[in-house]
């Protein structure tokens, strides 16, 4: 199951130094920057949100799991953007401003790789003779880089742009309209894209596509992105903080390499590196797999983006009530009790995914169904957001603040891919593990798009009888099972390490 944490990156240490000094806060003077951060990033997040329709696309042309996992890797820029983010922070055009430099160019490109995606991305996707993968992920690849580092920059700049006593609303900024720009490039764009959708509420004669396609979409998006850029570049100057302090002021790019190298050489860090890239292995299956078996079920794509929708009054409340439970000196004891429970549940949703084309009828599911979906989605959201704000509130609280944003942005880029390799690696393995044939010719394995058009152009019907995603699911729960037996106590000796033993100097 995708979700949006998968993408969205949280709020790093420095808003912490705003609590340092209590200065009443007030948007005088504040309103257009808001407003400017606002949209900045909802613009980022609109490639994200088309970024994940795609696969969900690719699977209702039949795709193979190994070409999923190749386009999975479009995800990785914001796994890994700790690479190169010191380079934006070193290099720049003073007169033209620090972020300004990177940004104004960045988002060029984007409306840029927009306009010339609008031409043949739709090629691409519904080629008769099958998707064209490569190009695909190279050029979607291309879009996240320039997304993150969009990110990067945007991060960097609100830090700035806002006064003082105002840059706690950056995080704010950046949750509101990332994930605002992403519901229009998923939820707005699935709809729109949905034959369904637009027959039964904007149309008046039914028509077989939708009222866009997504190169249409990237061609209206594109201008969108070029006009923004240049009225940020032509109207928004730059300026120099005047409140730098310290852990503000910016080092070389090999200076915050030196950085991260003297943290990771820390015995607590290295443990607990060890522990992120390795506990997501148990629920990798579920996450890759899952809503991409339910396509090929036969649910549509559309209503993935209402229960997208649905999960929003979620995950406003559920960070509120888990408050009292990650504020305190044990924050991963909420992580270590709910990795159980969100490990069991790889049974219920594999249960759910088997008995779907079950409960097809005259190719429509009953609306309970839809319920049930909303249901085992939404249980599984608490779980993982569980899991996601209390590492966050750990983070925070082990992060030595003599090395500002860098430490915490480490541990975040780990927490990152710990859940990224897993993921494509799975779904590499999904094909290789399952075993068809054909009903009317057992000779045929159905291994491959070409033999599944030989079954099917006799009247034949693939059938497994061995299921790749079942058998990584049992995988992925026994070993998850046994990574709890070191991964608990491990995570509770870690959790009661003296903050010295997070502390470089120490």
């Amino acid at each position: 199951m995708v979700s949006l944490e998968q993408q969205i990156q949280p709020p790093g240490p420095e808003k912490e130094k705003e609590k340092k000094e209590k200065i009443p806060s007030s948007l005088d003077g504040d309103r257009g920057n808001v407003a400017l951060l606002l949209l900045l990033y909802l613009l980022q997040g609109i490639p994200l949100g088309l970024i994940a329709t795609v696969p969900l696309i690719l699977q209702n042309k039949g795709v193979l799991y190994t070409d999923q996992a190749m386009f999975s890797l479009v995800g990785w820029p914001f796994s890994i953007k700790l690479l190169w983010a010191p380079i934006l922070d070193a290099i720049y055009v003073k007169s033209f401003g620090r972020r300004k430099t990177w940004l104004v160019p960045i988002q060029f490109l984007i409306g840029v790789f927009m306009l010339i995606m609008s031409f043949q991305v739709d090629y691409w996707i519904d080629d008769p003779q099958g998707p064209h993968i490569l190009p695909l992920t190279v050029m979607f690849f291309a879009l996240n880089f320039l997304a993150a580092t969009q990110d990067i920059a945007v991060d960097g700049w609100a830090l700035t742009m806002l006064k003082r006593e105002n840059v706690g609303h950056a995080s704010t900024c950046n949750s509101m309209g990332q994930t605002t720009g992403y519901l229009l490039g998923y939820v707005v764009f699935m709809a729109l894209e949905s034959a369904d959708f637009c027959n039964t509420y904007l149309r008046s004669v039914p028509q077989p596509v939708g009222v866009v396609t997504l190169g249409s979409f990237l061609l209206y998006c594109g201008p969108v992105f070029l006009v923004t850029t240049t009225l940020v570049g032509l109207l928004k100057t730059e300026t120099e903080p005047h409140y730098e302090d310290r852990d503000q002021t910016c080092h070389s790019v090999l200076d915050t390499y030196k950085q991260l190298v003297l943290i990771a050489r820390l015995p607590a860090v290295r443990t607990m590196a060890i522990v992120l890239l390795t506990c997501n292995i148990g629920f990798s299956a579920n996450d890759a797999v899952t809503w991409l078996k339910l396509v090929t079920a036969g649910v549509p794509r559309e209503q993935f983006a209402v229960v997208t929708m649905c999960m929003l009054p979620l995950k406003i409340t559920l960070p509120v009530l888990l408050a009292k439970y990650v504020v305190g000196e044990a924050p991963m004891d909420v992580f270590n009790k709910v990795y159980p429970c969100r490990l069991a549940f790889n049974l219920v949703t594999a249960g759910f995914v088997w008995v779907t084309p079950h409960l097809m009828v005259k190719q429509h599911f009953p609306t309970y169904y839809y319920g049930l979906l909303v249901l085992i989605y939404g249980v599984y959201q608490v779980w993982l957001f569980s899991m996601f704000v209390t590492q966050m509130a750990f983070y925070a609280r082990v992060s030595d603040p003599a090395f500002g944003g860098t430490y915490m942005t480490l541990l975040n880029t780990l927490t990152n891919l710990g859940g990224s390799w897993p993921r494509t690696l799975v779904l590499l393995f999904v094909d290789g593990l399952t075993f068809k044939y054909c009903s009317n010719d057992t000779k045929n394995v159905c291994s491959d798009p070409d033999l599944v058009k030989v079954c099917e152009d006799g009247y034949g019907l693939c059938h497994s009888y061995v299921d790749g995603y079942y058998v990584l699911v049992g995988f992925c729960t026994v070993f998850g099972l046994l990574w709890m037996s070191w991964g608990r106590p491990t995570i509770q000796d870690l959790q009661n390490r003296d903050l010295a033993d997070w502390k470089v100097n120490a």
